[in-house]
């Protein structure tokens, strides 16, 4: 693959099997993967995204399984390592961790503490800066909603793209006005920087607003790919009509996982319990404290996978 172009299309951040000891399933993991890959438009896939459940591997952890994704399909598709830390230092180690593991670019979340206390915007800048001087591979900036103290406003954003290694917004703004102001000042004022929405729970809607994103960087990319993709061809020829049919099977599977909120660690739960039922994984276990699901929530996936549409795949 080449891999000098743009940062476009399609991302799954995907979920990751676990054996009964709660230990990375490394032949399902490589399986799913080069599954994955095998959909047109999937051009990137990223580990240790919160679907990854990043927060609940170790750091050892985190750079195996980016590992594993580079030497099963690093020559397919870009891999994007998500990196979450607390502090500078740390979060370069994590970089440079993802870095030899063999991503091709990081994931950068901000740290934690600014989801509670906020921080001052000149902080975030100064951040990227530090970890971009760090690291030779790329960066995608991970926008949280406008709801949260850690959200940054379009002119910081501005002055993130100025920085040569950060390649593409993950734009998950979640206030519909906002999303469609801030896209269409980024597109006229840093038209390299690549925008992927992020909205799970209403994907569609957030790929048609004009001037367009590039594509999606999402989690549900990595349960249903084949809808997802099928749906951003459409939308890539402004085809609306058949969109608005893909939206629909997408709709019964949204609300399966998210129902009208945002994600969380019971939606990833139910995003990998999709994955079971259609076979590709053999177990939807996730690491505690996440709580298994119950059976009403299994039988709504399943009623769900039903009515969109999507066929079982028996990976395993």
């Amino acid at each position: 693959m080449d891999k000098t172009g743009k940062w476009e299309n399609i991302f799954p951040a995907v979920c990751i099997p676990l054996n009964d000891d709660y230990t990375v399933n490394e032949f399902e993991f490589r399986a799913y993967l080069q599954w994955l890959v095998k959909h047109e438009l999937i051009d990137g896939i990223v580990t240790n995204g919160h679907t990854g459940e990043i927060s609940s591997f170790r750091p050892f952890e985190r750079a195996q399984i980016t590992k594993i994704a580079a030497e099963e399909v690093g020559h397919k598709v870009h891999i994007i390592s998500g990196v979450s830390a607390e502090s500078t230092i740390e979060t370069i180690e994590h970089a440079l961790e993802a870095q030899n593991a063999g991503a091709d670019g990081i994931l950068l979340m901000p740290p934690h503490t600014w989801l509670r206390f906020g921080m001052k915007q000149e902080a975030v800048i100064r951040f990227f800066e530090d970890v971009a001087a760090a690291i030779d591979i790329g960066i995608i900036i991970h926008l949280y909603p406008s709801t949260t103290k850690a959200f940054y406003k379009v002119e910081t954003i501005l002055e993130l793209a100025k920085i040569p290694n950060v390649k593409a917004l993950k734009m998950g703004t979640r206030d519909m006005a906002l999303y469609e102001r801030d896209l269409r000042i980024l597109k006229a004022e840093a038209p390299e920087l690549t925008i992927l929405t992020c909205h799970d729970e209403f994907i569609v809607s957030t790929m048609y607003p004009y001037p367009g994103v590039d594509g999606a960087l999402i989690g549900f990319g990595c349960a249903i790919p084949e809808l997802i993709t099928d749906a951003w061809r459409s939308c890539k020829k402004d085809d609306f009509s058949k969109a608005r049919l893909y939206q629909d099977k997408i709709f019964y599977v949204s609300q399966a996982i998210y129902g009208i909120g945002e994600p969380s660690a019971d939606a990833h739960a139910r995003m990998k319990e999709v994955l079971k039922q259609r076979g590709l994984f053999s177990s939807a276990l996730m690491r505690l404290p996440v709580l298994p699901l119950s059976q009403e929530e299994k039988d709504k996936v399943a009623k769900a996978l039903v009515n969109s549409g999507t066929e079982k795949v028996n990976l395993v």
